[in-house]
C-alpha cells in the first residue's frame, strides 16, 4: 500500500484555516503556483474540491468541513510528538519505576530509597520486584525499570554501571559461644549455620573459601530471605552469613545480635544496577538511576 503525502495534510490545514491558497502560500512560505499545485494534489486525494471559489472568495466544502477539526487535531499531535522533550517535572511525574532486587537490598535500601522519591516525586510509585529464574531476561527484554544485583554477565547491550563494594560478615546472638575466644577458620567452620537461598542451596562462596584451607562447614538450616534467617539465630547457636550492608537492617528487626568479621578471605561483591538501552535517554529512568545511586553511595559511607 503506498503511504499518502503527509506534507499535503499540513497544507491542507493552512488552506482550511487560512480560506484562500495566496494566506496559505505565505504562511507554509510558499509560491501561490506551488499552494495551488499543492491543493490540486489534495483534491485529487481526497476526491472533493475542498475549497470552491464564491465571487472572490473560497469557500469549504461540507466534507472540507467535516474534517477541518480532524486536520487540526492530527496536525497539532504530530508537531507535539516531534518535538524535543520537555524538562522533566519530578512534581507531576506519574509514573510507576520497577526494580528487580533481592530481599538484602530492599531491607538495606528500600526505605531511604522510597522517602528520597517521596521528597522529589511523590506521585511516582516504587514497585520492588521478585527475584525469579529467569532474571537476565528481566534485563534482555526491558520487563524491568532497574536490576539490582552482584555483578554478573547481562549481555553487550545491557547498559551497566557499579553502586558499590561489599562483602560477607557473621552474625550470631550477642551471647553465642563464638565470642568466647578468638574467631579462627576452625571454629567458624565447626558452628551450625543457616544459608540464606531462596533456591535451597547449602553451599556458596564462603564453602569454597573453606574448603581451600581444607575446611568443611556445617549447613542445618536453609532459610529463604535474611530476615528468616536473622530470627532463627533466636537463642540458637546457629550463625548466620550475610553482605556487610545488610547488617544494620538485621539488626534493625529488634534481635540481640553482633556481628564479626568472617576470617577467612571472600571476595568483594560488587553491587551494579543495569538497564534495557531503551531507558538509557530518558530523563526520568536517568533521574531513578541518579537516585539509587546517591542512597545507595550514602549508605556506603555511613
Amino acid at each position: 500500500m503506498q503511504l499518502p503525502d503527509l506534507n499535503l495534510l499540513i497544507a491542507l490545514d493552512a488552506l482550511l484555516d487560512e480560506g484562500s491558497v495566496v494566506g496559505a502560500a505565505q504562511r507554509m512560505h510558499l509560491s501561490a503556483p506551488a499552494m495551488s499545485r499543492t491543493l490540486a494534489r489534495i483534491r485529487d486525494t481526497l476526491g472533493d474540491p475542498v475549497l470552491v471559489k464564491i465571487g472572490r472568495r473560497m469557500v469549504p466544502t461540507p466534507r472540507a468541513l467535516a474534517l477541518r477539526e480532524q486536520v487540526r487535531a492530527s496536525v497539532e499531535g504530530a508537531v507535539k510528538l516531534l518535538q524535543p522533550q520537555r524538562a522533566l517535572d519530578l512534581a507531576t511525574l506519574d509514573r510507576h519505576f520497577n526494580l528487580h532486587a533481592n530481599d538484602t537490598f530492599t531491607s538495606s535500601f528500600g526505605a531511604d530509597l522510597l522517602d528520597r522519591m517521596k521528597k522529589e516525586a511523590p506521585r511516582a510509585v516504587l514497585r520492588f520486584q521478585p527475584e525469579s529464574d529467569t532474571e537476565p531476561s528481566v534485563v534482555l527484554e526491558g520487563k524491568t525499570d532497574l536490576y539490582i544485583s552482584a555483578m554478573r554477565p547481562l549481555g553487550p547491550d545491557v547498559h551497566v554501571q557499579s553502586l558499590f563494594t561489599t562483602t560477607f560478615v557473621g552474625l550470631a546472638r550477642d551471647d553465642h559461644p563464638i565470642f568466647d575466644e578468638d574467631i579462627t577458620p576452625e571454629r567458624y567452620a565447626s558452628c551450625d549455620h543457616v544459608s540464606v537461598s531462596r533456591r535451597g542451596r547449602t553451599a556458596g562462596p564462603i564453602d569454597d573459601a573453606l574448603d581451600a584451607l581444607g575446611l568443611r562447614r556445617t549447613v542445618s538450616l536453609v532459610v529463604p530471605s535474611f530476615q528468616s534467617g536473622v530470627f532463627a539465630l533466636g537463642s540458637s547457636n546457629l550463625i548466620l552469613s550475610l553482605p556487610e550492608h545488610v547488617v544494620a537492617a538485621a539488626k534493625g528487626l529488634g534481635m540481640r545480635v553482633r556481628s564479626f568479621a568472617i576470617p577467612i578471605p571472600l571476595e568483594t561483591i560488587v553491587l551494579i544496577q543495569a538497564w534495557h538501552p531503551r531507558f538509557q535517554s530518558d530523563p526520568a529512568h536517568q533521574w531513578l538511576r541518579r537516585v539509587v545511586r546517591d542512597v545507595c553511595g550514602a549508605a556506603a559511607q555511613a
